[in-house]
């Protein structure tokens, strides 16, 4: 009896059991969709132009000022005016200096004389050889003076030392100066120089490996536009480049040359862009630029990128080999192609296969076709 009641006991148990599984909620089935930034492979080269802000500054500028102090008695030029190499442009009261030259004069005159007669006297014995020598030092002396009166006399005349603009007039006519003191900016405008200032890790772009620095420049197009002028730009020629960096910006200053333009007159300290077009060496080396953000270790310490299929909108990590880190980008020389879509944030959370999606997109990262600022 007792027997019978523990196997129906049992039975009952098992019953309880399996039914009370099938009464458990479900498992929680759903799946994660990670969100995450991402980034277009562009085709090499695509991304490569660089834009600077630059400053126009004039080919040739020169400070004018006159060599002895004075009262200015013309001044015949104001600011924008062009002028002529050679061109009188201001002139000093000369009556002092005429009044100096012609004192020096008298005295070169006399000690002339005196001389003239010394060779004559010397050779007879009838004067000592001190006497001749005291006597050719004095006409030696008197020649100096004159010719150091003639030049102060020739410093009252200001001419334009090249062909140019009178970019400022500091004095009006008739006011007293002091010597060396500066009156007029000129500046030759028919060739304009660019300058810009280029980061060190721009710089460092600018020297391939295995290229001189002329033949990097030589195949490098630099051209400037204008905010006024859309549409239009300007081919430069590279001029020079600063070996130090400022000490506030660590940036180096480059200048570029180019000559007055036809349909529009570009004047010294107006602004302007600067665009320099890499894309010509980077062919060459078929290297992409992504966000650095997007390359992550493995365990196996190779650089990765996650490779978003665009269709399932899955992930993958993918070997790649990297060249340079160029400021907030790193090259891509092996494993990625353009067009594809690699995520640059939320990289840790991803799994191999994984579903994303895309974050907004304001909020994706940027191509790299304007100003380099933050490098």
């Amino acid at each position: 009896m007792h027997g019978c009641e523990f196997r129906t006991a049992g039975i009952i148990l098992i019953a309880t059991l399996l039914f009370g599984c099938d009464k458990q909620p479900p498992p929680d089935t759903k799946r994660v969709v990670r969100p995450v930034k991402s980034f277009v492979v562009e085709q090499a080269g695509s991304s490569d132009i660089r834009s600077f802000p630059a400053r126009i500054d004039a080919g040739r500028k020169a400070d004018l000022s006159f060599r002895v102090a004075g009262k200015v008695t013309r001044l015949s030029v104001k600011e924008g005016d062009y002028v002529e190499k050679g061109q009188l442009i201001a002139t000093l009261d000369i009556t002092d200096y005429r009044i100096a030259f012609n004192n020096r004069k008298a005295n070169f005159d006399k000690a002339k004389k005196d001389y003239a007669r010394a060779q004559e006297l010397v050779k007879k014995g009838h004067i000592s050889k001190m006497d001749y020598d005291r006597l050719e030092a004095e006409f030696k002396s008197a020649n100096s003076a004159l010719e150091s009166a003639q030049q102060e006399l020739n410093y009252t005349k200001l001419t334009a030392p090249f062909k140019g603009i009178i970019a400022k007039r500091h004095i009006e006519n008739f006011e007293e100066i002091q010597a060396k003191q500066v009156i007029l900016d000129l500046q030759d405008i028919t060739t304009l120089e660019v300058k810009f200032d280029v980061p060190e890790s721009q710089l460092r772009e600018l020297q391939p490996d295995r290229e001189s620095p002329e033949a990097r420049r030589n195949q490098i197009p630099v051209s400037v536009s204008f905010s006024d002028l859309p549409g239009k730009s300007y081919p430069l020629t590279f001029r020079e480049v600063s070996t130090k960096a400022d000490a506030k910006t660590q940036t180096f200053e480059v200048t570029y040359t180019m000559p007055q333009v036809d349909d529009v007159t570009i004047l010294p300290g107006m602004s302007a862009t600067a665009i320099v077009d890499l894309s010509g060496f980077l062919n060459k080396s078929q290297r992409h630029l992504v966000p650095a953000t997007a390359i992550v270790g493995a365990g196996d310490l190779e650089p990765r990128a996650w490779v978003i299929d665009q269709q399932s909108m899955t992930v993958k990590s993918r070997k790649v080999k990297i060249g340079r880190l160029l400021g907030s980008r790193i090259e891509i020389l092996e494993g990625l192609k353009p067009g594809e879509r690699i995520v640059t944030a939320g990289t840790p959370f991803l799994l191999e296969d994984m579903e994303v999606r895309l974050l907004p997109e304001r909020e994706q990262a940027e191509p790299r076709t304007r100003d380099l600022k933050d490098q």
